[in-house]
């Protein structure tokens, strides 16, 4: 299912919510903005919390210290994000008028703060001497199961040339995954695949990947697509890098 969400009185777009919109999901996430000079308090005594920096300028307070993040957009600067364990507490303090997402799921884990500046996080080139070029695409894991083993969630970013496919060739896997997508221009656009149903995806857009449905991506050309990917872990059956691809295009891999 694909939608583009509104924001509403408090500044969050609503993508999923356990108990509500998209339950299938098995998480919480949701878009924030927070205007210059406001804070957010996020302390959850069940579900554990990722929060992403997509612009903007921040002090994230927490474990008895204060960390400054900046990002003009993800079209120019790196990631930054921090990761904590139900309980804890975090208070993000907007410098500039500032968008974030937030990820939550339950977990009974306690994991500590985990904070992740552009330093840290390393971003992968794949399909660029594949098919013409034509799945050529960068991708920015903030953390997985293999560095995040004590986690029930997944959180990257998927950075996407005008005209070019991603999560390519078409493949599936048993685990719900969410797309959210901005575009470099407003106007921007591209085509998300859930199975068998494609939608115009758009700036702001979220799209939600059933299990077991194959989901490939497209952008127009002459539009930048960014998407942040986000995977919930099944019980005894996380996430570990598993694609499973379509039988009638794994002749591709081959090329």
């Amino acid at each position: 299912m694909y939608e583009r969400p509104s924001f509403n009185e408090n500044n969050e777009k609503i993508l999923c919510l356990r108990n509500g919109k998209n339950a299938d999901m098995l998480m919480d996430i949701r878009v924030k903005i927070l205007k210059a000079g406001e804070k957010l308090t996020l302390c959850d005594k069940e579900q554990e919390t990722a929060v992403l920096l997509m612009q903007g300028e921040v002090e994230f307070v927490f474990d008895g210290k204060t960390e400054t993040a900046s990002r003009r957009s993800p079209f120019l600067d790196k990631a930054t994000a921090i990761h904590f364990s139900k309980g804890l507490t975090v208070e993000i303090k907007a410098a500039s008028d500032s968008r974030l997402v937030i990820e939550q799921t339950d977990n009974e884990n306690d994991f500590g703060y985990h904070y992740y500046t552009p330093d840290m996080l390393m971003i992968q080139h794949f399909g660029a001497d594949q098919w013409d070029g034509t799945a050529d695409r960068q991708v920015l894991t903030v953390f997985d199961y293999e560095s995040a083993p004590y986690s029930n969630l997944v959180l990257g970013e998927v950075f996407h040339k005008p005209g070019c496919w991603t999560s390519y060739p078409p493949h599936y896997h048993p685990q719900p995954e969410v797309y959210y997508y901005e575009f470099e221009k407003p106007q921007g656009f591209g085509v998300g695949f859930n199975g068998d149903d494609c939608y115009k995806v758009e700036d702001g857009g979220c799209l939600c990947i059933t299990p077991m449905h194959t989901h490939q991506q497209a952008a127009a050309p002459g539009y930048k697509m960014c998407y942040v990917w986000m995977i919930r872990h099944l019980e005894n059956d996380p996430w570990r890098k598993t694609r499973i691809d379509a039988p009638e295009h794994k002749w591709l891999l081959d090329l």
